[in-house]
């Protein structure tokens, strides 16, 4: 089974990376998004980072930008010549339900469909589709062209020529495939990091510091480079409200719904992270870049 022709359904904070980092690799792209512009936005919005972390010049952005083929919200038109489909709309069961369920009705016979859910696992998804032999999971971190780490893992269902064909790609894609033995929530990344960013939003949810002082401690006491709300800022408050909102909804803890509420209530106000300008910090220019922070 061989990958050239991509599909990434859902071009969010890490959906627009994946099709960046895809098409900087050579492969022909193509984005399905309910809203176009948008996604075009998340992928100019990438020019910038992508430059700083990887000393890239324009040129190197623009021969990425020349590999999206097409940017569409008609699915079938988008995935009837795809070799590989990566699922990566909003981390929402109803919403993934719902775009399975479209999905299997244009979904040609020998496409592989990779999802990139943060919280959910492959036995949860698979389920919701008509193609389980060709299903796995696929997870990236934020920053990917930098932050290469491709976490792989199927189901019992899973053909071994398909793992096998998606652990070949995620190197083609310059990933450093992680391949579980079986599934687990988080994988390996999440599952080290979210203790951390709950941790960190419960003293913040109980009025014990404000995120600042809290970011500040961590990153002194530890040598972190990055504190637990910088990391909230640059995954998106939206995905981040969604995960402990998903806690909160398996699990009826009190203090899960109160960080949702906080959560919601600075997404309302149009404060969801780096992408918008503003979450926990102010952007381009946050606060923890003043000399004056760590004092």
């Amino acid at each position: 089974m061989e990958i050239k022709n991509v599909v990434v359904a859902g071009a969010g904070v890490l959906g627009s990376q994946i099709v960046f980092q895809t098409a900087r690799c050579g492969f022909q792209v193509k984005i399905w998004n309910r809203h176009v512009d948008r996604a075009e936005k998340r992928l100019a919005s990438i020019k910038a980072p992508f430059m700083q972390d990887m000393h890239a010049t324009e040129a190197d952005y623009q021969a990425a930008m020349d590999n999206i083929v097409d940017i569409s919200n008609d699915l079938a038109a988008t995935v009837k010549d795809a070799d590989l489909v990566i699922e990566s709309v909003s981390e929402s069961v109803e919403i993934k339900k719902a775009f399975y369920k479209e999905l299997g009705e244009v979904l040609p016979d020998q496409t592989i469909v990779a999802s990139n859910s943060s919280t959910f696992v492959p036995s949860q998804l698979v389920k919701f589709t008509n193609f389980p032999e060709r299903f796995l999971h696929m997870h990236f971190a934020n920053h990917i062209w930098s932050h290469n780490v491709a976490e792989i893992v199927g189901t019992d269902q899973t053909l071994p020529e398909v793992k096998d064909a998606v652990i070949k790609f995620a190197r083609d894609i310059k990933m450093v495939p992680v391949v579980l033995n079986k599934e687990n929530h988080g994988y390996v990344m999440n599952a080290l990091l979210i203790p951390l960013l709950n941790a960190a939003q419960a003293l913040w949810a109980n009025g014990i510091a404000d995120p600042h002082t809290i970011d500040k401690d961590w990153m002194i006491s530890n040598g972190s480079p990055m504190g637990p709300f910088m990391i909230l800022d640059v995954v998106g408050l939206r995905t981040a409200y969604e995960i402990v909102n998903n806690q909160y909804q398996q699990t009826k803890d009190p203090l899960a719904k109160k960080i949702a509420d906080n959560l919601n209530k600075m997404i309302d106000e149009g404060h969801t992270g780096v992408e918008s300008g503003q979450g926990f910090y102010h952007y381009p220019n946050p606060e923890y870049k003043d000399p004056d922070f760590f004092k």
